[in-house]
This record gives C-alpha cells, structure tokens and sequence, in this order.
C-alpha cells in the first residue's frame, strides 16, 4: 500500500507559466442535485447556456473567439462526440472557430483553461472559450461486451457512474482512497463531519451574503435557436420557477452528520464527502491586448499551472505535490498565497492534504466548498478557479490558488493573481 512522502516537490511535474494570461471572467450554472431538476438536460446544453451567460455578462462578443475548450467525463447524451463543437457554435462562436475537448477527471475544469492559457502564449489564439459542464444523472446504464451479440448467462448492464468511481488498477474506490488517507494520518470521523460542518456552513454564508450568487446565473426552460441548426435547449424536471441557487447547499450541523452511516467503512460518508450535483461553467481567457482593446478590465491573471501524478491509492493527496510544483515554479513561498480551494473530493483527502502542506486552513475554501456545493467532475476546476479570483479581488488580496486531487492518482493546481495589467 502506498504511502504519503513529504516530498517538498515533485521533479517530474507538468509546469506551465504565462506571461499573458488573463482570466476576463466567468459565470456557472447552479449545481442542482442528483436527479432532481436537471436530470434530463444535456451536458452540452448546459455549456451551451453558461457560455451564453458568460458572453451577456461581459459584453464580449462570441464572434472574437479564437478556440473553444470544454471539458466533460461522462458520455451522458448521444451526441457526446460533437459537444466541444455544439457548445461553440449554438453560443455564437463563428463556424470557423475549432473546438476540442479535455478529460482529467476532477481536474479537467483547470486543465481546460491551463490549455487556453498554452494557446495564447503559443500565439495560437488571443481569446479563448473555456467550458467545463457535467451531467452525472445521465451517467448511462452501459454494456460494453455485447456488441457481437448475447449469450446465455451473459448479458450485463451496469451503472457507469458507480463502476467509474473504483479504479480498476489498485481495485480500490475513490472514498477508500481517502480512507487509506485517513488510517496513514490519523484522521478520525468527528474531525472530518467537523470539516464537513464547517464547508455548508461557509457556503450557506456565501450564499446569505450574495457572493455565491456573484457567479451564477439562474436557469428556466430556454430554447437555444441557432441560424442553420435544429434548435436545443434546457428543460428542467419539475421545476415551476428558475433554479437561482445552489440545492445542496443546507444547514448540516455537526450532530446531524455524525449520525450519517460510513459509505466505505471508515470515516467517509454521504454527508462529509463531495456531493453529487450536476451543473456547468465557463470563463474567458485572453491576453492583455484584447482585454485593453475592449476596456474589459479582467478578473486575474492566470500565472502558472502544475499537474503531477502520484500513487492512485492516495490519490487524494494529489493536490500536495501540484501545489508545491506551482509554487517552486514561481518562486512562491505558501505563506505568499492568500486564498486556496481543493476540492473537496472527500473531507479527509483535504485535511490529508492541509496536514502534509502545513495550510492555514482560515485561507481555505473560505466560502465552502464540494461537499455543500457539489462536484459535477467537468466542471469543478473552473469553479474553483472562478471563485477564488472572485475572492481575491473581493478582499483586495493577491495570490489564490486552486486545486484538485484526480481519480487514477494525479493532483492538479493553477495560481492566480489579482492584478491589474500594465498601461
């Protein structure tokens, strides 16, 4: 069994730096529950409607982007190949514009804008459309053996989402990686539900005070018309009004959650670990010129990124190693950073992680995080980074970083800087 090292970095790291990288801004769906009212709507229609907020909001015009980046892990529509290119086009990017997609796991949402940040400073693109949406209710019921036919005794359906969740080359799920987690440090149930309590606490906070309410945009029934093309659109499960909030988000005291049952045997269960939501989001990235050009003053500058792998049966520590890895590349010392989100994947992979990093943790996830507001996998690292630059800039404060552990054994970070560019 694998074992957590306090390495002060890893040397072999994935490092990316950008002179000019600037996140303009960014907008997400709310996260809804687990087959509650966006269970029948596409991953692609909700990309398609934030990055149509996203556009609203700014005043940027679709027709200046450049490329189009999505991410998303679920094949949860029929026309999953096509949903880098249909977010693009039915949010009025032009025909000619390129779309792809990116899949690392939990951390997709920032490889997605680490990608964009690559491209502007390949001198590929000056804007970019960065996308990460998730339906995990329409996670298939699969068979992947049955293509030449059935044989007796031998027809099998399972639920994708479940299987997903264990990895097959250590056969251990994620919730028993962060229980190894959890026997190698020391970390009892009561201090993880005491996490727990404290997240939904500071989510229910943010939402009292209207930060949350800062980066979402509400959702109805919409039809997205598109000149040329069959239209799409959003139509929710049994909703009578717009969807303007976060559902999971709901006053969970301790007592509460002490009395929920172990899912994995240990000290992880449904209420101290990351909830299952669906929802999306999307941010524009660009450089400094077109940023001045449209008088858009951006939300921070998108500094560097690390990914880095680690043992797959810790995999929640992932985030130690990305972090020091962002941080070595910068120059950066911890006590430098003043706001950090990882993701809350499961209570005791981040308290894993405070402990291995020595994190302050009044400088963590300070408006909740996962296991209030929910994980909708593709989408989660643009949230995270959305909000911690929303953060920065709310406080006046400088460095922010977000990250997140990656099923399979990676850990994934991206710094962000509150900063004005030059005149």
């Amino acid at each position: 069994m694998a074992e957590v090292k306090n390495n002060k970095t890893s040397t072999r790291a994935q490092i990316s730096s950008w002179p000019d990288a600037w996140l303009l801004d960014g907008v997400r769906t709310p996260f809804v529950d687990f087959s509650q009212a966006l269970a029948l709507v596409s991953p692609t229609d909700l990309g398609i409607k934030v990055a149509r907020a996203l556009f609203a909001r700014t005043g940027v015009s679709p027709q200046d982007v450049d490329t189009v980046i999505t991410g998303s892990m679920a094949q949860a529509s029929f026309d999953a190949f096509v949903l880098p290119r249909h977010i693009g086009l039915y949010s009025g990017v032009p025909i000619e514009v390129p779309a792809h997609h990116a899949q690392r796991v939990c951390g997709t949402g920032i490889e997605v804008l680490a990608q964009a940040a690559d491209a502007l400073t390949l001198g590929r693109a000056r804007l970019a459309l960065c996308v990460g949406t998730e339906s995990m209710s329409r996670n298939p019921v699969a068979a992947y053996t049955h293509r030449t036919g059935f044989r007796m005794g031998q027809v099998e359906f399972k639920d994708f989402l479940w299987e997903a969740l264990n990895d097959t080359a250590v056969d251990v799920t994620m919730g028993g990686t962060a229980e190894t987690l959890a026997k190698q440090l020391g970390i009892t149930r009561e201090q993880v539900d005491a996490y727990a309590a404290r997240s939904f606490e500071r989510a229910l906070a943010a939402q009292a005070d209207g930060f949350l309410d800062g980066e979402i945009t509400p959702l109805a029934d919409e039809t997205f018309a598109c000149e040329g093309f069959k239209p799409r659109g959003i139509k929710l499960r049994g909703a009578q009004s717009p969807i303007a909030r976060d559902t999971h988000v709901r006053p969970s005291p301790l007592d509460a959650l002490a009395k929920i049952k172990p899912a994995f045997g240990g000290v992880q269960t449904g209420g101290n670990s990351s909830a299952i939501v669906d929802g999306a989001a999307a941010a524009l990235v660009s450089t400094q010129a077109y940023a001045k050009g449209r008088d858009r003053t951006p939300l921070a500058q998108l500094r560097a990124a690390a990914v880095v792998g680690v043992p797959p049966a810790i995999m929640g520590i992932g985030p130690v190693p990305a972090i020091r890895a962002v941080l070595g590349a910068t120059g950066l010392a911890l006590k430098d950073i003043d706001r950090v989100e990882i993701n809350e994947a499961f209570g005791a992979q981040v308290l894993a992680c405070v402990r291995e990093l020595g994190l302050d943790e009044a400088k963590l996830n300070v408006n909740g995080g996962a296991i209030a507001i929910g994980h909708p996998l593709g989408a989660t690292g643009i949230r995270l980074t959305v909000t911690v630059a929303r953060e920065l800039k709310r406080k006046g404060l400088r460095y922010g970083i977000a990250s997140a552990c990656i099923g399979g054994g990676q850990g994934i970070a991206i710094l962000v800087e509150n900063k004005k560019p030059s005149s």
